[in-house]
């Protein structure tokens, strides 16, 4: 069986985020098929268009990443109805120089969460957004806006929420399949 390796960027930098333990739950409850790459983007500096020419070299090592993967899952929280200004400059980063995407051709997932009522909603429609163009086929379903996270999980970072364990493994065995559809 082929093992595929899957970039999981998470969105925000607190040390004990959301996203960063809903990367990691997903990536202990992936099946065989995928190995889940966390990636933080705690040193990744800001993109500005004049270093194009002599790209930093975080820039570079966070390219080789998402080059070496076969897919990625964006693991964003919900910031103002829309992503964290990190997750925006990875992409930017990872999505340059024009026509190079570092993304191009990978499938890619979308994982949005928020403690409040609509669950990263906005920030999973400004992906979308955002996304195509710059990216591979982006799974459509099923959808996951985690709501309500504050609690989902303990100070170990495990599911302790019953509710969201099952949510989590439908998407990463439904992410499983979609990766399998497109990189055979």
């Amino acid at each position: 069986m082929t093992t595929h390796i899957v970039a999981v960027i998470v969105g925000s930098l607190r040390k004990q985020s959301f996203s960063l333990r809903i990367a990691q739950a997903l990536a202990k409850l992936a099946p065989a098929s995928l190995k889940l790459n966390v990636i933080t983007l705690n040193d990744l500096s800001f993109f500005n268009q004049d270093l194009e020419a002599n790209p930093p070299a975080d820039w570079l090592r966070f390219r080789e990443t998402i080059q070496a993967s076969d897919a990625v899952i964006f693991v964003t929280p919900e910031y103002n109805r829309s992503v964290s200004g990190v997750l925006k400059n990875a992409i930017d980063v990872g999505s340059r120089p024009y026509g190079k995407s570092s993304f191009l051709g990978k499938p890619t997932g979308l994982v949005a969460s928020s403690p409040g009522p609509i669950g990263g909603l906005g920030a999973a429609l400004a992906l979308r957004q955002t996304l195509p163009g710059i990216t591979g086929p982006i799974m459509g379903q099923p959808e996951i806006y985690l709501n309500a996270v504050a609690d989902a999980f303990d100070d170990n970072g495990e599911i302790i929420k019953e509710s969201v364990r099952p949510v989590l493994q439908s998407y990463i065995d439904a992410f499983a399949a979609w990766v399998a559809l497109h990189k055979k």
